[in-house]
């Protein structure tokens, strides 16, 4: 047979197979055409020529499936790059891959799990196909089950049927998983970041199935870009944080600049007033009008006693009800406190400015007592010089003291003071003494008057104001010290005295009187009262030294005081009468305006309570005399 015969037969035996491939028919429907000629009893050249043809359709039709496939997974690997060049959210971009990695592949279930490096194991973060939350919720040791070993080793593995399979470690927990997810071929690829894995990506089967190449190959490279993905992910999250922290730091810096701002003012308007001479009152009001609140300054003793503790301990203000509370300290010693009050909430910047006014105010107070000090012992030397130097030249001794605002022309009053409480220790004593001095010296400052310490307690030169007597300014500086000091402060002074630039030796010798007068006050028991000489009448000279005049009165006439004190008699008054009456029983019962006998009755009282030579010339003139001092010393009292 020719070859131009067959030529056509051949022609003819490829046209069914043309048609087959243009209408993509099933492999099934290739053999159809041989079938047929087979039947028909067609020649055998012609079968052959079926044949060829049929082979060389098959061919071609794989040839376009290869194409067909790898043309889906091109656009399905383009289409997941595109999704991650645009990634907002690195969750659905994972999601994407796992559906499109199960699509392509035509798996039933397809999922991705990520590395724990704080637990050392890798969990389940995406699934697609899956119906089993057992295996939704599985975590894989390193190198346990098929995942764990891809994890490990950093290669792909793939498994007919991972049950069995030896060459995975299986564990009750994984195995339970897999087997209530169904699955039996399995197929993990790495994914990587450089040379580290950071998770797994799986297409698994239900029922046994070979993995070819190219299907590794495939969900090698969806899991590169899934690694990917994750990596921009990190990268994005570490951008929008460092950005996060960039816009916080610029909060912080604004609102630095604002706090730098508003202390700079604050610290102008304080120094300002500081300058102008302001005081305490002045710096609470300023600030009053920075933080828009009532501010005052408070005394130490008048201010809440435990948050003024909590805030000088901290050194912050601190909150006390509705109000805020600043310590105004100085080397650890409260010297008071400013009080903004009704301002439940402070934000930190205000809270400074609080604090920074009580730091100005302690210092404002130290300097005024510097200044009061330093003004203190000037006057303290002056006096000094007017109770030691009595040959100062007069009229430098009157320029001193109307430095000091004093006028020694004046009519004055010398006025010795002394503590009389008791003191733990030589270092409490001391301590009683300053606080006295300084009391005493701010009075002296206030009335005009000077002030020094000298003989353990203080002496003080006061200007005697209208209608005042010697005795007044005693009881009321006695007063004022003891309120100042916490303590017994007993005064004694002298009668007034004048002209004391031209004659300072009247100084020391009302000095001398003041103390004569502060011993018979102590000798009396009177501790804490105020007297002058006048008080005292022709005893003054009898009480100076150390003489136990109470005791004496107490060993001579004590009894009758006490029985007096006890049944509210009259035995004293009677026995002053008595004597009185020249010891006649009816002159004392008329000054009594008593019966005769009551009379008798009363002195025989006495004579038990005293003894039967009470009226002996010796006893008599002692009684006599311890009746006097009594009632001096009640009239001091009272």
């Amino acid at each position: 047979m020719s070859r131009d015969h067959l030529q056509p037969a051949t022609g003819s035996a490829e046209a069914p197979y043309l048609d087959l491939l243009a209408r993509d028919a099933s492999v099934e429907a290739f053999e159809q055409p041989v079938l047929r000629a087979r039947a028909a009893a067609e020649p055998a050249c012609r079968i052959a020529a079926l044949e060829e043809a049929r082979l060389l359709a098959l061919r071609v039709r794989a040839e376009l499936e290869g194409r067909r496939r790898r043309e889906a997974e091109l656009s399905a690997l383009f289409e997941t790059a595109h999704d991650l060049a645009g990634l907002r959210d690195v969750d659905a971009v994972l999601q994407a891959i796992v559906q499109r990695a199960r699509s392509l592949l035509g798996t039933d279930v397809a999922y991705l799990s990520l590395n724990d490096p704080a637990r050392g194991d890798t969990y389940m973060r995406v699934t697609e196909g899956s119906v089993s939350a057992r295996f939704q919720q599985l975590r894989l040791g390193m190198g346990e089950g098929l995942g764990g070993l891809v994890a490990q080793t950093a290669r792909p593995y793939v498994t007919d049927d991972y049950f069995e399979d030896g060459r995975f470690q299986h564990t009750r927990t994984i195995d339970a998983g897999v087997r209530d997810e169904g699955l039996v071929a399995i197929l993990g690829v790495p994914l990587m970041l450089g040379p580290h894995v950071i998770g797994v990506l799986f297409a698994a089967d239900r029922r046994a199935r070979v993995f070819e190449r190219e299907q590794i190959a495939l969900l090698g490279s969806f899991a590169a870009l899934a690694a990917a993905a994750i990596d921009t992910a990190n990268l994005l999250t570490e951008t929008r944080s460092a950005l996060a922290g960039l816009e916080r730091a610029n909060e912080i810096i604004r609102d630095r600049s604002a706090v730098i701002e508003r202390a700079s003012e604050v610290h102008d308007r304080l120094a300002e007033l500081v300058l102008r001479g302001g005081g305490v009152h002045d710096v609470a009001a300023a600030v009053s009008q920075v933080l828009d609140g009532t501010v005052t300054f408070t005394e130490a003793d008048t201010a809440p006693a435990e948050a003024l503790e909590a805030s000088r301990a901290e050194g912050h203000a601190v909150r006390h009800g509705k109000d805020w509370i600043a310590a105004v300290a100085a080397g650890g010693e409260l010297l008071g406190a400013l009080v903004l009050r009704g301002h439940p909430g402070l934000d930190p910047v205000d809270q400074r400015t609080l604090e920074r006014a009580a730091m100005v105010t302690s210092l404002l107070l130290l300097a005024r007592r510097s200044a009061a000090e330093a003004e203190q012992r000037v006057r303290g030397e002056l006096l000094d010089d007017l109770l030691d130097a009595r040959d100062r030249d007069p009229r430098l001794l009157r320029e001193r003291a109307g430095r000091l605002q004093a006028d020694l022309d004046a009519t004055h009053v010398v006025l010795a003071a002394r503590l009389d409480g008791p003191a733990a220790d030589a270092d409490e004593e001391a301590a009683a003494r300053r606080r006295l001095w300084s009391a005493a010296s701010h009075l002296a400052a206030t009335r005009r008057g000077l002030a020094a310490a000298r003989d353990g307690g203080t002496v003080l030169l006061l200007p005697l104001g209208a209608g005042d007597t010697a005795t007044d300014v005693a009881r009321r500086t006695a007063r004022h010290l003891g309120t100042a000091v916490h303590q017994p402060v007993t005064v004694g002074a002298s009668a007034p005295v004048t002209g004391l630039a031209r004659h300072p030796e009247t100084v020391a010798a009302a000095y001398a009187e003041g103390r004569r007068c502060l011993d018979a006050l102590r000798l009396l028991g009177r501790a804490g009262d105020g007297a002058a000489a006048e008080d005292f009448g022709f005893l003054g000279l009898l009480l100076a030294g150390d003489r136990d005049i109470a005791g004496f009165v107490e060993r001579t006439i004590g009894p009758v005081v006490s029985y007096d004190e006890r049944r509210g008699t009259e035995l004293v008054r009677t026995l002053d009468a008595y004597f009185e009456g020249g010891m006649s029983p009816a002159r004392t019962k008329d000054a009594l305006h008593v019966h005769v006998n009551t009379v008798a009755q009363r002195l025989e009282r006495v004579g038990r309570l005293l003894g039967p030579d009470w009226q002996t010339p010796a006893r008599a003139l002692e009684i006599q005399l311890a009746l006097r001092l009594h009632r001096l010393a009640t009239q001091i009292r009272h």
